[in-house]
């Protein structure tokens, strides 16, 4: 299989390795390239709320709604956003792979209180952009065969809509 969708191609890139799927559930880690130790995650909310600190200490994508927070609080989180030296390459990052599945996230925007970007299916060599946190939950759980993939009334993004 050519693997012409496995790039990070932005600094924010993370690969989500699924070990576990109880019902919809999931667990499992997730590398990015300023640390050489995988982040784990019991369940997906768990990951979101992980990747959300990542992309703050990062502030990239820059967030386009803020906390709001008053006092000590508000200056410790300025604190936080940091210059970070990257600790692996994308060969390296690409090479990590989840018993379940292994996927790339690519979040260009934070608007809305959510993201947007890219997600490649590594197993599948597939990628499809999504809307929002729920729709790219929704994606690695039609990945992993867990839940229905259509559900609404706007039309949600699917593997099907991948390009190989």
């Amino acid at each position: 299989m050519e693997k012409s969708q496995w790039y990070m191609g932005t600094p924010n890139g993370v690969v989500l390795c699924v070990d576990r799927a109880e019902g919809h559930r999931f667990s499992g880690r997730f590398y990015h390239a300023y640390s050489r130790e995988a982040l784990s995650f019991m369940d997906m909310d768990s990951a979101i709320f992980e990747l959300e600190l990542f992309y703050d200490s990062l502030n990239f994508p820059h967030p386009t709604t803020d906390s709001r927070s008053f006092g000590e609080e508000r200056h410790r989180s300025r604190q936080e956003k940091q210059e970070r030296k990257r600790a692996m390459k994308d060969e390296e990052l690409l090479s990590m792979h989840g018993d379940l599945g292994t996927f790339i996230i690519r979040v260009q925007h934070r608007q809305n209180s959510s993201w947007q970007g890219r997600i490649t299916w590594m197993d599948k060599n597939k990628t499809v952009y999504f809307r929002s946190i729920w729709e790219m939950i929704k994606l690695v759980a039609g990945a992993l065969d867990t839940v229905s993939v259509q559900e609404g009334s706007q039309r949600e993004a699917t593997w099907e809509d991948a390009a190989e």
